[in-house]
């Protein structure tokens, strides 16, 4: 059993993004939307602050994410992010055959691994398209994410409603399903799948990740399974306040306008990054970040001597940096390796700065293709 947060083939599950960054970096290695949360989530969770001495009610928070997804009350539960989600699934339920399907967020798999489960892993193929045949049949508790971070691929719901079977408990990870205008593939309303559980956070479309704010959808026995390890109070006031403005009509609008604005700008990006010379884009991405992977050729060697083509990944991420650019390294995702690199989308300006940094960084250079 391990008991760590490194996975047994040494990839470090506790990396994150935040690890990438550092002073007078652009960052573009943190998927989380930049900028200052809009004034009333601001003005929400400052008036939370006044009322710091009660005890943090999670009632009125509760109802308003049911109410969101049409679901009653009993079927929705508050979390402190969406890390606290998988923590407490980790800690309630017992599986005899965990499968995570990568590549996809590593902290399911840390936290089942740390609460002593074995975790088999299913990696999908390049196109990183869903077969749920390749699912062990005997597979009873499997984690997905949707869109799914790092390649940003969205699976059909019908396509996840092919994973769900008596016994089995599904985890869709769905923390970056508001980047989707309309949210046309959640599973969040779904009441008729039993043993499924999503997994929200308001993290990404909101700038929350320093309040840690999240939810998770489930059956009401689930959902009173999951609450059980936890301890008292967990959700702070100002949290819950934070989760009870997001869930209104207004900020549901403006979440699919800001979604419907950026899908527009990714899909305007990926078009010139995909005219770069040696790299490759995931097809089709539907998330707040493109997954880049680095075909460079190989060095030219003297004659008789075989080419060595090395890693191209690494050489990249490190001549960004140079030009003040952060991205997130690829090789820390079970089923990618070093030549993938994940990038954020953000303001067209950044995002034009950063496709003119890489095509330098791909220029001639024996730093790059060695």
């Amino acid at each position: 059993m391990a008991t760590d947060r490194v996975g047994p083939d040494q990839v470090d599950l506790g990396f994150h993004g935040d690890r990438e960054l550092a002073a007078g970096l652009t960052d573009l290695a943190v998927n989380v939307r930049p900028g200052a949360p809009p004034s009333w989530l601001r003005a929400a969770v400052l008036a939370a602050v006044d009322d710091l001495a009660a005890y943090p009610d999670p009632a009125a928070a509760t109802a308003a994410v049911a109410r969101r997804h049409g679901r009653p009350a009993s079927e929705a539960l508050v979390t402190a992010g969406g890390a606290e989600a998988f923590t407490l699934i980790a800690r309630a339920f017992r599986p005899r055959h965990a499968v995570v399907v990568h590549p996809q967020f590593t902290e399911p798999e840390a936290a089942l691994r740390a609460a002593g489960h074995d975790v088999g892993r299913v990696v999908l193929g390049p196109d990183f398209q869903l077969d749920p045949g390749r699912v062990p049949a005997d597979a009873d508790l499997v984690v997905i994410g949707n869109p799914t971070n790092p390649t940003s691929v969205l699976h059909p719901a019908r396509v996840l409603a092919g994973l769900t079977r008596p016994g089995r408990t599904l985890v869709v990870d769905e923390a970056f399903a508001d980047c989707v205008p309309g949210e046309p593939e959640s599973l969040a309303a779904a009441r008729d799948m039993p043993g499924l559980i999503v997994v929200r956070s308001l993290t990404k479309t909101w700038g929350l990740a320093g309040l840690r704010a999240g939810y998770l959808l489930a059956g009401p026995a689930d959902v009173r399974a999951l609450a059980q390890p936890r301890p008292p109070w967990a959700v702070s006031g100002p949290a819950l306040a934070a989760v009870l403005a997001c869930c209104t009509p207004r900020a549901t609008a403006e979440a699919r306008a800001w979604a419907t604005a950026m899908a527009a700008e990714r899909d305007r990006w990926a078009a010139g990054l995909a005219r770069l010379p040696g790299i490759s884009l995931t097809p089709h991405p539907q998330a707040s970040f493109l997954l880049l992977e680095c075909r460079l050729p190989p060095a030219p060697a003297p004659d008789g001597v075989a080419p060595h083509p090395g890693f191209a990944g690494p050489r990249v991420r490190e001549r960004l940096r140079a030009a003040g650019f952060a991205v997130r390294r690829g090789d820390t995702f079970p089923g990618l390796g070093p030549d993938w690199l994940r990038v954020a989308v953000r303001d067209r300006a950044t995002n034009d700065r950063f496709t003119a940094a890489l095509a330098a960084v791909l220029g001639p250079s024996e730093e790059v293709r060695t």
